[in-house]
């Protein structure tokens, strides 16, 4: 396994500061609103990701044997959270985004113990469908 990407040690060095969760809350929405937005042609069905409470769009690029994902959500603290999986998954070779431990990763950042199941079922189905976009890919 490769060293953690720029953005995903910003990421813990931001988030492993001793804050209140009101003020990790806020952090979280603001790395929410830095993710690039999604074309209204990206928001579509073929897109969205199934097993989400809320609405999530997940799209994929491959290129020189990395990946690239763009996502986006209703709501803003699963922007949030999509902002911090993106920054951890960006630039992997599909073998190591396969054996990525989410959980972990959520753990590492301090916000596990804050997460409902069903965020964590969530982002747990958005990380499935990268898995599955890579899989499924022409190269």
């Amino acid at each position: 396994m490769s060293a953690l990407p720029a953005a995903a040690e910003q990421a813990l060095e931001t988030f492993s500061q001793p804050i209140s969760w009101e003020q990790r809350a806020r952090l979280l929405m603001a790395w929410g609103e830095q993710l690039e937005p999604l074309t209204d042609d990206e928001r579509s069905e073929p897109n969205r990701v199934d097993g989400c409470e809320s609405l999530v769009w997940l799209v994929g690029h491959f290129s020189e044997g990395h990946w690239q994902f763009r996502a986006s959500g209703d709501a803003r603290l699963i922007r949030g959270l999509l902002a911090l999986l993106l920054v951890r998954v960006n630039g992997l070779p599909a073998d190591e985004l396969s054996t990525l431990d989410l959980a972990a990763w959520f753990s590492q950042l301090g916000l596990a113990r804050h997460l409902s199941p069903s965020r964590t079922n969530g982002l747990q189905a958005v990380l499935t469908r990268m898995r599955e976009l890579t899989l499924n890919a022409p190269r």
